[in-house]
């Protein structure tokens, strides 16, 4: 094992984990203040209820065995077997504890993404049920496919460098699903911005920022090369796609806006999640451009054309981003970046844009149908959405008996 390995890891595991509240304050600022407490409490408590689920089996069921290329095993329930000795497939420069605990905060932040498209309608205890049943049947079997040995994706010869496929896809269209099953808010007009808080969400931003430095140079899991040239990408494809969707709120909408900044910024943080370690600056610049294009497109679509009331524009900024992100990569992935990865089309090379284009619809198909038949089943046995009366007196006092401000 290596001593900078292990020290670069535990970093990197700290600035994941911080992006879970920095979801929460972007979440926050983003809906009314009567609000705000219950929105970030739904990212917040992931920590809680997904660091537990990890332990007890998620993290077995994507990383222990295999069964068909699509589920692993209980081979590690309650963390058994897994100790200071490295994984005998996976970071064999650090502790298996730490591989364990690097991914953890993958599974955590997941399901707090979704949040954002029901915010201000959903009720606490059902999100409390929603949460650990999404994450068992949608977040850990694509992680498998992905990540896990022999999952069926990553045999095929896919590559998802820090979780586009896994994290931002499966919540980003998981966040359709769920915006159209519990419908708009009351009252909803998407003409208007009810933003709480414009510089929490700059906070929340920087906070997310600052932490996909773990997210994506962590992948690298060593303190080496790969990791600088991850995190060399991850800054100038969120730069480029800051200053792409600033230019595109001028254009269309006459001005330019601090959150529309802010969910720029994190649609290109999105895209390059997949490619941060197989593409090169120049490609990651191209990535981020071509994401706040065609985010901005349909955040708009959906928000002012379809009405759909994706709160924070969880589906464009996740789900498109995301998926934007899978297929670049494959187009401009190249060995000369990392000898473990794979040529995309510009470099000669078809097999690795199939098999991304087939994973990606594959993610979507199945965490579309999942999320469906579980939002249903459990709406059948509880009421998942506030009444009209307590979505108008905000769900900070009628679900927590709480408020972000006393004035």
């Amino acid at each position: 094992m290596a001593a900078a390995d292990i020290a670069w890891l535990v970093m990197a595991t700290a600035l994941v984990l911080l992006m879970t509240p920095g979801v929460a304050f972007f979440y926050g600022g983003m809906v009314s203040r009567r609000s705000a407490v219950s929105t970030k409490f739904q990212s917040f408590v992931c920590l809680g209820i997904i660091g537990l689920l990890w332990a007890v089996c998620g993290y077995s069921l994507v990383f222990s065995g295999d069964n068909f290329g699509f589920i692993g095993n209980l081979d590690m329930f309650m963390l058994n077997g897994v100790g200071m000795e490295p994984h005998p497939v996976y970071a064999n420069t650090v502790p298996q504890t730490l591989f364990m605990l690097f991914q953890a905060t993958f599974a955590m932040i997941t399901p707090a993404l979704i949040t954002g498209a029901v915010a201000e309608r959903i009720r606490f205890k059902a999100w409390l049920v929603i949460m650990p049943v999404w994450s068992l049947l949608v977040y850990v079997p694509v992680a498998h496919w992905v990540w896990g040995p022999d999952g069926w994706i990553g045999k095929m010869g896919g590559l998802d460098f820090a979780g586009g496929l896994v994290v931002h896809m499966t919540s980003g269209f998981a966040a359709l699903v769920a915006a159209l099953t519990f419908g708009p808010r009351t009252n909803f007009n998407p003409a208007e911005n009810n933003s709480f808080s414009a510089p929490m969400v700059l906070l929340g931003t920087a906070f997310l920022w600052f932490g996909w430095f773990g997210f994506n140079a962590g992948s690298a899991l060593g303190a080496n090369a790969l990791a600088a040239h991850a995190a060399a990408t991850t800054v100038f494809a969120a730069a480029t796609a800051m200053t792409v969707w600033i230019i595109c709120d001028w254009t269309i909408g006459g001005r330019p806006t601090a959150i529309g900044a802010a969910v720029g910024a994190v649609a290109g943080l999105v895209a390059i999640t997949p490619a941060a370690g197989f593409v090169t600056l120049q490609a990651a610049l191209a990535i981020g451009a071509v994401t706040a294009i065609a985010c901005n497109f349909v955040a708009r679509l959906i928000k002012h054309k379809l009405k759909t009331d994706d709160t924070v524009d969880v589906f464009a900024c996740h789900g498109i981003g995301g998926l934007l992100g899978a297929i670049l990569t494959a187009v401009f992935a190249t060995k000369e970046v990392n000898e473990a990865g794979a040529d995309g089309l510009l470099y000669g090379s078809s097999a690795l844009f199939t098999a991304n284009l087939l994973g990606a619809l594959a993610v979507i198909a199945y965490t579309m149908v999942m999320t469906f038949i579980i939002l249903k089943t459990i709406g059948f046995f509880m009421d998942m959405r506030v009444s009209a009366e307590e979505e108008q007196r905000g769900l900070d006092k009628t679900q927590h008996g709480e408020q972000a401000f006393i004035l």
